[in-house]
């Protein structure tokens, strides 16, 4: 049958959720990028802080995903086994970046957790055993270069900072794993489903890994870690997962930019850290990339 209800206007509604989908884009990332901010606050360890992270937000997760008419319980054991492998990688990607968070700038840190953009095409590229396009080679030499000048640069100021990046780059290697095995849930299970499990089935070890290091894990004071799982767990990734798969991938890639520029700024006005003329070079070529391998190979799909 035809549809005989009468169409709405075109500019009005259209306009209104484009911009709401910006918005939420722009305001998930501006969330993220108090992350480091808040775990440097966090009375606790650093992996404790990740753990805090998860397990204050994971029961609010749940509500939403039963607000949201999506299913509470996964369809097969085999996804089961799925998000606890995959949240191994993730404890350790969280783990990794949060004790990199406190031993190199906050900018370098938000930076470098954001590596996983352009390790897990390397992965398609093993997968298929094809090769990147010219475009896509240029993003990764532009990204390596820019790295090795914001490296050289944390080698300079001290050896913690240079673990520092290290431990942040090691978080985007772990994340990039932990994105290859939950692509796999993530083509039965509805966003907020994934959202919820991913978080839940990190809880454990986390708490596991920040056991191991000896590390506080009850806070005296709780607003750090609870800012923490409502600002970076619920409203960032949250608005995030809103937002994914609404914006192309180009105005998604300069979105994610807005990351270590606020970053950036937070370690500026709390901590001193500047910026030297080679660490701005260094990020912005790491963001051009990050940009460039996010929009699609035309090339490719004619």
């Amino acid at each position: 049958m035809g549809n005989t209800q009468p169409q709405p206007s075109r500019t009005g509604p259209d306009r209104g959720s484009r911009f709401a989908v910006l918005a939420a884009l722009l305001l998930g990332n501006f969330a993220l990028a108090f992350g480091p901010w808040l775990v440097r606050l966090a009375d606790v360890g650093p992996s404790a802080s990740a753990m805090w992270r998860m397990a204050l937000a994971a029961p609010v997760l749940f509500v939403i995903t039963a607000a949201r008419r999506q299913p509470l319980l996964l369809p097969s054991r085999a996804i089961y086994a799925t998000m606890v492998f995959s949240a191994l990688f993730f404890a350790v990607d969280l783990a990794a970046w949060h004790i990199g968070i406190l031993k190199t700038k906050m900018g370098n840190a938000t930076l470098f957790a954001n590596a996983a953009s352009l390790f897990f095409p390397i992965w398609g590229y093993l997968v298929t055993r094809s090769l990147p396009s010219r475009r896509e080679g240029f993003a990764f030499a532009l990204a390596a270069l820019g790295a090795i000048l914001l490296v050289g640069r944390s080698a300079e100021l001290s050896r913690a900072h240079l673990v520092g990046d290290m431990l942040c780059l090691a978080a985007g290697l772990c994340y990039t794993g932990y994105l290859v095995l939950i692509a796999q849930a993530r083509a039965s299970l509805p966003s907020w489903t994934l959202l919820s499990w991913s978080t839940l089935a990190t809880i454990l070890p986390l708490l596991a890994i920040a056991l191991a290091l000896g590390e506080r894990i009850l806070p005296i004071n709780w607003t750090p870690v609870i800012a923490l799982a409502v600002v970076s767990q619920l409203l960032g990734q949250g608005m995030m997962v809103y937002a994914l798969g609404r914006v192309s991938p180009l105005v998604f890639g300069l979105a994610l930019l807005t990351q270590p520029v606020v970053s950036a700024t937070m370690g500026w006005i709390s901590y001193g850290e500047t910026l030297a003329p080679v660490d701005i070079v260094g990020a912005v070529m790491i963001g051009l990339a990050l940009i460039l391998v996010r929009q699609p190979d035309r090339s490719k799909d004619q």
